[in-house]
């Protein structure tokens, strides 16, 4: 499906999951209050009814945009949808508690059992049957859009197939152009000259067509793109130029001039806002609720060993940027001039590993093992040199022993924990880390950031994997 019927489908989705949901809300309310649970009736003023079922609509909502749900809707298969129905249910009842707890209200616990429950089952049952739904009523109130797809390869076939296969969207694939036809029909379809296109815009239906030519054909088509525009066709191009590059195309502007742009790094800027402002509102409430450790953590260490509180060490960031980075110190105050006698115990390729590192302190052992010689960095976070979640900031040095496809780690945020971070921390090798990290930059989303950080706490309280 084009991005544009996508979009529209996903706000169709959010649409659906407000009245959906907001049907939950009557039927629990009821279902509540026609029910004394231990004596105990329920009910809400009409003004907070109000405010409990605007705010779970758009906690829904957000829950659903948050965790990507509204993405795959249209081409899930049933298991997906009904495990994002019960993980977006799960998330927006836990909103509306966290709500109930700021506002000091007295929401019944089987009401809000309920409210979750109905909300869920509403969504995932109008979800498994909006592909028939919409099909239908397209096919009452809306119109066929027709389609040809002009190309005589492989790709000019896997559109004729895409198109298909978007029929309960209204598409129907009329036929294909071809440059030198050598066939009447492609899976029941009729193949035309090129030089036909002229009559079968004067005599069919033909809202738009998609050309899948080879770019070296482009320019012999200027006649027929023109011939389309003259007479209102929509034409859409496909371009695999670049058949072996991965990023994500999209169509940019500066200014009047518009851009074809390749990345190859997550680009929603939507999502990346809400990204910083996580960071910084989760980081300065760290930073708050830690200081009291942090301010006993740096006597233990001023106490216990020579040297400075804070290890401050140059890194790169977003795109190679450098930036200072902080850290509590756990090492002799000569680390960095031991470094070159030690590098035959080095373990890792490329990074600089040591099990048992004999640069250590007492106290730095045990603040490596629980990661707390980490906290600092949330000051690093705070500034946005680094981001909660992202590829671990490397060394100037490291980067430039980079294979060229490693690079790519670097179009991300560093961060204070990393996908490796809970796949086996220190035990893993250096090329794990890096693939795990482009695994973490292809996946990206808001969710996976979470995921992360909530897995990321029982494997710092225990210490697992790390050395």
């Amino acid at each position: 499906m084009f991005s544009r019927h996508h979009r529209k489908t996903r706000i169709l989705f959010a649409i659906s999951d407000v009245a959906l949901v907001t049907m939950a809300f009557l039927a629990a309310y009821r279902l509540r209050a026609s029910v004394e649970l231990f004596q105990r009736g329920f009910h809400l003023d009409a003004s907070l009814q109000f405010l409990i079922a605007v705010v779970g609509g758009m906690s829904w909502v957000l829950a659903g945009r948050w965790m990507a749900v509204y993405d795959r809707l249209d081409s899930a298969e049933a298991l997906v949808i009904i495990r994002d129905g019960l993980r977006q249910s799960i998330a927006a009842v836990t909103t509306i508690v966290l709500v109930q707890f700021a506002l000091r209200l007295d929401l019944s616990r089987a009401f809000l059992v309920l409210y979750g429950s109905l909300g869920g089952l509403f969504l995932i049952v109008f979800r498994l049957n909006a592909r028939a739904f919409y099909g239908s009523i397209r096919e009452r109130f809306g119109s066929v859009h027709h389609v040809l797809v002009a190309g005589d390869g492989q790709k000019a076939l896997e559109l004729g197939a895409l198109v298909d296969k978007a029929s309960h969207y209204g598409f129907r694939l009329s036929g294909y152009l071809s440059l030198s036809p050598k066939t009447q029909r492609i899976g029941g379809k009729p193949v035309y000259p090129m030089e036909q296109l002229n009559e079968l815009l004067q005599s069919q239906i033909i809202d738009e067509i998609l050309f899948a030519v080879p770019p070296e054909d482009v320019a012999k088509l200027e006649n027929t793109f023109l011939l389309c525009d003259e007479q209102g066709v929509r034409t859409r191009l496909a371009l695999d130029f670049f058949p072996h590059v991965n990023s994500e195309m999209y169509l940019d502007q500066l200014g009047t001039l518009p851009m074809l742009t390749f990345s190859a790094a997550p680009h929603d800027e939507f999502r990346l806002v809400i990204k910083r402002v996580c960071d910084v509102m989760v980081s300065a409430l760290a930073l708050v609720v830690v200081a009291p450790l942090m301010a006993a953590i740096a006597a233990t260490i001023k106490f216990s060993s020579p040297g400075p509180v804070i290890f401050s060490q140059e890194r790169c960031g977003l795109n190679g940027r450098r930036f200072v980075f902080y850290k509590f110190r756990s090492m002799c105050n000569n680390a960095e001039e031991l470094k070159a006698a030690l590098a035959h115990l080095n373990e890792k390729q490329t990074a600089f590993k040591i099990t048992n590192d004999p640069r250590l302190t007492p106290v730095g052992r045990w603040l490596r093992k629980f990661s707390i010689d980490e906290w600092p960095q949330l000051w690093n976070v705070m500034r946005g040199d680094m981001s909660l979640v992202g590829p671990r900031p490397a060394v100037p040095q490291e980067v430039e022993q980079y294979k060229r496809w490693q690079r790519r780690r670097l179009r991300m945020r560093p961060g204070l924990t990393c996908l490796w971070a809970i796949s086996g921390r220190d035990t893993l090798d250096f090329d794990t880390w890096m693939r795990l990290d482009m695994q973490y930059i292809d996946n990206w989303s808001l969710w996976l950031d979470w995921k992360i950080i909530l897995k990321t706490i029982p494997h710092v309280v225990t210490g697992k994997g790390a050395n």
